[in-house]
């Protein structure tokens, strides 16, 4: 391939997409990478300093409350329950931020910054986390507490304080310790005028998929398939509920409906061992759509993202070309000899970058989720940017679809992203070309079979099931519940025994007493799939569903083609 080819090929997909510069250089789709779940562990810097860590971001209208959004972002991955006497504390050197872009220049319009402060009464007396059960957020036998103050700035104006010295649920010791740990979480949650609602804390990692991919590709007979590798880890959590009117472009969701959300962490540019710091902050975690950073950005370019922002995606041409030609259908195609989706790609760069709209020119005839469909956006301003877009007009789903817009359900991913939506099975679908068919990739429909949380989550605020209280390595126990012992699930939002939220795994989850269906329809109303441009995770997923299908003799093609045989 020349040093012109991708040249050409960027300037005949500006020109489809009809967003002229403005999409130069738009989109990032990077080859694969090492990694182990949603942006855990995603780049070699930041795997060495997990409390700042971003895992996972979620942005959905709040089911139980309407004309309110809810944010929930995700740090410090992989935090096994017994990991005492230290446990999990969010960092009180860095700043944890939720940014929302409202008018498409990728910079925030609304930004919500965190600051934490250890309480410690342990001193030279103990190595104790706690000496005695705790039975409230400010019991005096819990000796190591967290505090946090929530500033907010909008449209650029100066941050100002909206809480101080707002309680941290701790990490969960264990039912020794912390005998109803609802209790705690309930304490730690916290209503702000405006009718704001806050909580930093751990929870269970609600995040779902099976990593065996690296054992010579699920076994190499795709006998290991269907285990959720992040069941029973917990990761520490702020969730933030605020009305639309705070977040939407002018504070009118009706003329401007759609947001862009993003996380970031800074730490201060020079930290010192045994304590102190100087240099003023830098950012070093970022996440936006989940399945990025960590399985598309080759291990050279993984730092670099987490330092940028949105708005220098489209400045760097080294990003652009996998995404208009995706690595991940080119490998499969060589692999398994399924035929990739025609370059350049398009759908993936509508999806991925601009948000669904037909004011791009692209190939996806819908208006969903790109702020170019508020009414008050200027098109000239708009920067092309990997954000998590949602369009806050869309109604809650009466019978919410782990498939999401590809399942029928123009509520889920990756118009947002909810708790229950299954992003690796959706991303996989898109790769190989659903948004082009308006229908589901046969030969993939099996996704790595892990499609719901091991822990049911809540019907109220945060939404999120409660940190796992026992070790990851304990067969069958989960949440305090006695080994080889399985109890049925409560409903959503029910404490279990234990005070834990119920549920074993497998199955429908549920959100604000809903359950979301395990299967979707064959065909999707709306001709969408996401996608990230390069998957490396997802190459395997789709290779092995594919062999399969092989095996059966038969494989529909993307484009409905059934008569390829092998």
């Amino acid at each position: 391939m020349t040093v012109n080819r991708p040249r050409l090929r960027r300037r005949r997909t500006l020109a489809a997409l009809g967003l002229g510069a403005l999409l130069a250089g738009a989109l990032y789709g990077l080859g694969p990478g090492t990694a182990t779940a949603s942006s855990h562990r995603e780049a070699p810097l930041i795997a060495a300093d997990p409390a700042v860590d971003n895992t996972d971001v979620y942005a959905f209208v709040s089911p139980d409350r309407p004309g309110y959004v809810t944010f929930v972002a995700n740090w410090q991955p992989f935090s096994e329950p017994n990991g005492g006497p230290n446990f999990y504390p969010f960092a009180t050197d860095a700043t944890y931020h939720i940014k929302v872009d409202n008018d498409g220049d990728a910079r925030p319009d609304a930004e919500f910054r965190w600051k934490f402060k250890n309480i410690d009464k342990r001193g030279n007396d103990t190595f104790l986390y706690n000496n005695g059960p705790v039975t409230s957020i400010d019991d005096e036998n819990l000796l190591f507490r967290q505090t946090y103050t929530l500033e907010s700035s909008f449209n650029g104006g100066d941050f100002k304080t909206r809480v101080a010295d707002a309680p941290v649920a701790p990490s969960r010791v264990g039912p020794a310790s912390m005998p109803n740990y609802q209790t705690l979480r309930d304490q730690a949650t916290t209503s702000l005028p405006g009718g704001w609602k806050i909580f930093a804390g751990q929870a269970d990692d609600p995040f779902f998929l099976d990593l065996r991919v690296f054992d010579l590709l699920y076994g190499g007979d795709l006998s290991e398939t269907g285990q959720d590798t992040v069941a029973g880890y917990n990761v520490n959590t702020i969730a933030l509920q605020v009305p639309f009117k705070d977040v939407a472009l002018n504070a009118d969701a009706g003329r401007n409906p759609v947001i862009g959300v993003w996380s970031s962490t800074e730490r201060n540019r020079v930290r010192i061992t045994g304590g102190g710091q100087s240099g003023g902050k830098v950012q070093v975690s970022r996440l936006g759509q989940p399945l990025v950073n960590e399985v598309v950005a080759p291990a050279g370019l993984k730092d670099a993202f987490n330092a940028s922002d949105p708005s220098q995606d489209a400045k760097t041409p080294a990003l652009v070309k996998r995404v208009l030609e995706p690595e991940v259908p080119k490998l499969i195609e060589q692999i398994y000899n399924i035929p990739a989706p025609k370059t350049p790609r398009n759908d993936l760069s509508e999806i991925f970058l601009t948000g669904i709209t037909t004011k791009a020119g692209g190939p996806i005839k819908a208006d969903l989720n790109s702020q170019l469909n508020n009414k008050d956006v200027q098109p000239s301003k708009f920067v092309p940017a990997e954000e998590l877009r949602l369009n806050l007009s869309v109604p809650v789903a009466s019978q919410p679809n782990r498939l999401g817009v590809l399942g029928g359900d123009l509520q889920g991913f990756p118009n947002g992203r909810r708790l229950t939506d299954d992003v690796v099975d959706i991303e996989l679908q898109a790769l190989e070309g659903a948004a082009q068919t308006g229908k589901l990739v046969d030969a993939l429909a099996a996704g790595d079979k892990v499609n719901a949380n091991d822990q049911r989550f809540s019907g109220q605020f945060p939404y999120l099931a409660l940190p796992n209280g026992v070790a990851v390595n304990t067969t069958g126990q989960r949440a305090g519940q006695p080994q080889g012992k399985q109890s049925a699930s409560p409903a959503a939002g029910q404490p279990d025994p234990s005070g834990g939220t119920g549920g074993t795994g497998g199955g429908a989850q549920q959100l604000s007493g809903v359950a979301a269906p395990d299967t979707a329809p064959a065909t999707v109303p709306v001709a969408y799939a996401t996608g990230a441009s390069g998957l490396g995770l997802l190459i395997v997923l789709g290779g092995l569903f594919v062999l399969l299908r092989w095996r059966r003799g038969r494989v529909t093609r993307a484009d409905g083609d059934p008569t390829l045989r092998f």
